[in-house]
């Protein structure tokens, strides 16, 4: 019978909030969540753009001609980019575009500061909140302001799209990864509010904005559980797309995460008040944010209970379960093998695991990804 023994109930309990953290949670509020009507309207505000660039030369000129392609008015629309202690050629682009606010900070002090430093420069009613390396389709700023005329509304995120380097949407198992992270966040956006925004593109009420600690790394999850703290709703709008190439150079989207992961467990140390009652989105950050975390350690934990289980049962479950780690290892070693799913999503998933261990490693230890 099934189960029968201590380790077969701890098996069952880290099963259930691994399923919880990346399916669970978004069957939940599809279940029983309330949607909650939004009163959009056409409107015409002045916005600000604001962006941190830190050696952004080679990407800011084609960002800045992008902007001045966006379909809004030029005179409601005033860009800022603020240079974090540049050391290539952004200096020299900004110079060459005296319509647009540039702000040299003569060091580095990081994206947060940075941003502080180009908020305080803004004179829009609105914050359009940008990096400089994602390009946006034409109206993506038209589509985060309607639901902005709600006055209960204090943040619009759009949407990241990844691509192949030819345009494609990505098909592999990252892409699918990121089209779970989107069905959550339409079902809290519908619901309620989001707990992260996308820091490629989201608009938000300048007077809303607060100052940023220093080292900061989520600054789109604060900046948004901020604005909640404060009683208004961050929404998802998927139709405000910013575009971005998946990263070609080895490694590269593994450090990324294991940054975002780390900046996660940073989030509880520089704002405690998240694990607290104070925030109204505690249920949905611990279950959106947190747990993830975890999985790593469930995963560990799974392999050792169904090894020692005296259940049949648990010893075929522990066979599937090195099976799924020797399909991760042979799409890590040979790369090529990920264009079959059944070797992709494993390599995918472990891959992210590993980034959560490697983050509670550089998080105790000190050790920085913040910049």
């Amino acid at each position: 019978m099934f189960p029968h023994g201590t380790a077969d109930w701890m098996f069952l309990a880290c099963f259930a909030l691994i399923f919880y953290a990346y399916a669970g949670y978004w069957l939940l509020l599809r279940l029983l969540a309330q949607r909650r009507a939004v009163q959009a309207a056409a409107w015409e505000p002045t916005v600000s753009v604001v962006m941190a660039a830190r050696n952004e030369g080679q990407h800011l000129a084609a960002k800045l001609a992008n902007l001045a392609e966006l379909d809004y008015p030029a005179h409601l629309l005033q860009v800022v980019v603020v240079s974090d202690g540049s050391t290539d050629s952004t200096a020299e682009v900004l110079s060459r575009h005296p319509g647009v606010e540039a702000v040299l900070l003569p060091e580095s002090g990081g994206k947060a500061l940075a941003l502080n430093q180009g908020v305080r420069r803004a004179t829009g009613e609105l914050l359009l909140m940008l990096d400089v390396r994602q390009q946006l389709d034409r109206d993506a700023l038209r589509r985060l302001l309607p639901p902005l005329a709600d006055p209960a509304v204090g943040a619009v995120s759009g949407e990241l799209l990844l691509e192949e380097t030819n345009g494609v949407p990505s098909g592999e198992a990252l892409g699918i990864y990121w089209k779970i992270e989107k069905a959550v966040r339409r079902m809290e956006s519908e619901s309620g509010s989001v707990v992260g925004v996308t820091g490629a593109i989201y608009l938000m009420r300048r007077l809303l904005y607060q100052p940023l600690p220093a080292g900061l790394v989520l600054d789109d999850v604060l900046v948004p559980m901020q604005v909640a703290r404060r009683g208004y709703r961050v929404l998802f709008q998927p139709a405000a797309v910013a575009r971005d190439r998946i990263f070609a150079e080895p490694g590269k989207e593994f450090r990324r995460k294991v940054r975002t992961l780390t900046g996660n467990l940073q989030l509880v140390q520089l704002a405690p008040w998240l694990l607290s009652l104070r925030n109204p989105l505690l249920f949905r950050f611990v279950s959106h944010k947190l747990l993830r975390l975890l999985v790593p350690f469930l995963l560990v934990a799974m392999l050792v209970t169904s090894a020692v289980s005296r259940n049949p049962v648990m010893h075929v479950l522990l066979v599937l379960q090195i099976v799924f780690f020797a399909l991760a290892a042979a799409g890590t070693v040979a790369p090529g093998l990920r264009r079959w799913r059944l070797i992709a999503i494993p390599t995918t998933f472990i891959m992210l695991n590993v980034a959560a261990a490697m983050a509670f490693y550089k998080f105790l230890t000190r050790e920085s990804v913040w910049h």
